[in-house]
């Protein structure tokens, strides 16, 4: 068990999203509430914002530069030299906003949705690809961390009231996903699982919410293997490998409408160092 340490004190209201951009060496990660794309340089030190039209639940890599952003009803390409966003895709659900999501081993976009009253079942998890946007896994509550086995056949996601990580069969050249089956089950009194991240030895470490950590989890087993504390925030929300080697761990938390005292770091920016290497994050490749 390790804890972590305060990289930047953000306070964002609801820090989500983190990703390594290895060809630029830097993290983006998002604020949703406060409708904020931010891309912190750790060789600066410095972290920089852009304000966006509605709220964004999720930012990916490019392959042909710039991001992909997830904004409240629509997927946009964004430049942020010229701070111009180009819509690539969009849903008809006014009642929902994009959450989480990333790309799979082929630089497809998934992405879920949250119902703003978080009514049971009503979301839905999607898939973005040169076909364009297409509900997949209907039924969802609060869409969440999704991430790919090192040979590309397993898919793991998280729906987050269910607390659990499902796995999934992964057919890499189709998209398609089949024999969902639970992997993870989570025990009370840890929190709600959120956002993950994979090592390179399959391992799944899945932030936390309202458990003040991140959990390494081992889906083969279903043992929670190792934990990271986070000092003085609840709200654990995302987490990404990042640095040269991507041996750290950057965790995201959110703020929200905190004036508890003993949560004086809850919104900022936290770093770990847990022993291990993650894997680079596929870009979209549209």
């Amino acid at each position: 068990m390790t804890t972590a340490t305060r990289l930047l004190h953000a306070q964002a209201r609801l820090g989500e999203g983190a990703i390594w951009d290895t060809r630029l060496q830097m993290l983006w990660w998002v604020d949703i509430t406060s409708r904020e794309l931010h891309r912190y340089n750790p060789a600066t030190a410095k972290d920089q914002a852009w304000a966006m039209p509605s709220t964004i639940g999720t930012v990916v890599p490019r392959a042909r530069g710039g991001v992909v952003v997830a904004l409240k009803n629509i997927i946009a390409a964004f430049d942020p030299d010229t701070a111009t966003l180009t819509t690539l895709a969009g849903i008809d659900q006014p009642d929902q906003r994009f959450n989480d999501g990333k790309c799979d081993p082929v630089g497809r976009l998934w992405v879920g949705t949250i119902n703003f009253a978080e009514q049971p079942g009503v979301a839905a998890l999607y898939r973005l690809d040169e076909r364009g946007i297409n509900s997949q896994i209907p039924g969802i509550t609060i869409s969440n961390g999704i991430v790919w086995s090192h040979d590309s056949r397993t898919c793991w996601y998280i729906d987050t009231p269910t607390k659990r990580v499902d796995a999934f069969d992964y057919d890499v050249a189709s998209g398609h996903l089949s024999n969902r089956r639970p992997a993870v089950m989570f025990p009370d009194g840890v929190g709600h699982p959120d956002g993950m991240a994979i090592d390179e030895h399959g391992i799944l470490w899945v932030a936390m919410w309202g458990g003040g950590c991140v959990l390494a989890c081992d889906p083969r087993t279903g043992r929670i293997v190792d934990r990271i504390d986070i000092p003085g925030a609840r709200n654990i929300t995302s987490c990404a490998f990042g640095g040269a080697g991507l041996d750290t761990l950057f965790i995201t938390s959110s703020r929200g409408d905190n004036t508890d005292p003993t949560l004086p770091n809850a919104g900022d920016l936290f770093v770990a160092r847990p022993g291990v290497r993650g894997v680079p994050s596929p870009s979209y490749a549209g």
